[in-house]
């Protein structure tokens, strides 16, 4: 028997929906995303934590569930909404279907509403908290609610609690991952380029860090309000002096960006999909990229020694930096994007080529 389903936005808005995987009340920040493929990356990237993801693209789940390529253990999303999601998934990979795989995980799920009518209002008026129940809302209610709730604690829910180390065929140089919500194919790629990687969780130490003695620092992607990683900040800030090569990804590029002085905004509704635009500001060269944030590096606030490198096309915003007073450079985008766009996957390579440079230059 089919379950009703009630969305409440923030602003008062109602969709009557049908109900699938999980079956509870949940409240969250309502977000979309665009991305046409890679479903199972999106349920299984961490830095959806606290948020409520709409799909734009209309049926999901038709190639059902494949846990070889999830990004993470489990979800982290709150809750999972889609105009259709297909009951009969076909792939020579899969091991069950959407439906199954929510309940299993407790997340969400919600089905059979115009999820363009949704997206719309989120483009129009921003993202928005909002409260799923299987009962008619009580509006006034819900939006007292709402306006007090907001994402906390993000990174340190979703970060690994203790040191992993992932170990290449054969072994060149060694990498720290700082994890702040890192996606699994970040730490598979620098695996293939011979790195010894070693995963840090996010309350490490500067100290602790530079006692793995690295070649590389990665910075991971993550979710929330960069602003609220003070310490991490701080740690970061310390790091900045040690001359040992860097690369920020996502939210490691917003963290890099405030240690070395710069602000960061919340965007009106994010970049959340496989097809931005990113422009090379010295090439004019235009790549594809995948993106999952709703905050941005404010361009205008970057030190002198800090050049802007890439541009969004679409609104102009920060997409990447280089840094004149270390080596260390950093993107908004996801150049590791395993379902893809593949467009940018050569920034590993110019990290692995940073670190070359530098042990060179320290081996002389």
């Amino acid at each position: 028997m089919e379950q009703r389903i009630y969305l409440t936005l923030e602003n008062g808005t109602v969709f009557q929906g049908k109900s699938f995987g999980a079956r509870r009340q949940v409240t969250g920040e309502v977000v979309f995303t665009t991305a046409m493929t890679g479903y199972l990356e999106t349920l299984t990237d961490p830095s959806y934590y606290g948020q409520m993801v709409v799909h734009t693209f209309p049926l999901i789940g038709n190639y059902g569930v494949i846990p070889a390529d999830f990004e993470s253990p489990a979800p982290q999303l709150t809750a999972y909404i889609v105009r259709e999601w297909c009951q009969a998934p076909s792939n020579f990979r899969c091991e069950g279907d959407l439906d199954t795989f929510l309940k299993e995980k407790g997340i969400v799920g919600m089905y059979g509403i115009d999820t363009r009518a949704l997206t719309r209002i989120i483009r129009e008026h921003g993202v928005m908290n909002a409260k799923l129940t299987l009962e008619e809302p009580d509006i006034p209610a819900i939006q007292k609610e709402l306006a007090d709730f907001s994402i906390r604690n993000a990174v340190a829910s979703v970060s690994i609690s203790e040191k992993e180390v992932l170990y290449p065929e054969k072994k060149v140089r060694k990498v720290v991952l700082w994890d702040f919500g890192a996606k699994k194919n970040i730490g598979q790629e620098l695996a293939k380029r011979g790195c010894e990687v070693v995963c840090m969780p996010q309350n490490s130490t500067a100290e602790e860090i530079l006692g793995e003695i690295p070649d590389g620092i990665m910075l991971s992607n993550g979710p929330g309000d960069p602003q609220e990683n003070v310490q991490v900040v701080e740690q970061l800030r310390k790091l900045c002096q040690s001359g040992i090569p860097m690369f920020g990804i996502c939210l490691g590029h917003q963290l890099l960006a405030l240690a070395q002085g710069a602000t960061t905004e919340k965007l009106k509704y994010g970049h959340r999909g496989g097809n931005q635009p990113v422009k090379n500001l010295k090439t004019g060269r235009v790549y594809i990229t995948s993106q999952n944030h709703g905050y941005a590096v404010v361009a205008d606030s970057l030190p002198d020694t800090a050049e802007l490198r890439y541009i969004n096309a679409n609104d102009g915003t920060c997409e990447g930096v280089s840094y004149h007073n270390m080596p260390a450079f950093s993107v908004q985008f996801h150049p590791e994007a395993s379902c893809g766009p593949h467009d940018t996957m050569f920034l590993f390579d110019e990290f692995i080529q940073k670190i070359d440079r530098e042990n060179k230059a320290s081996a002389q």
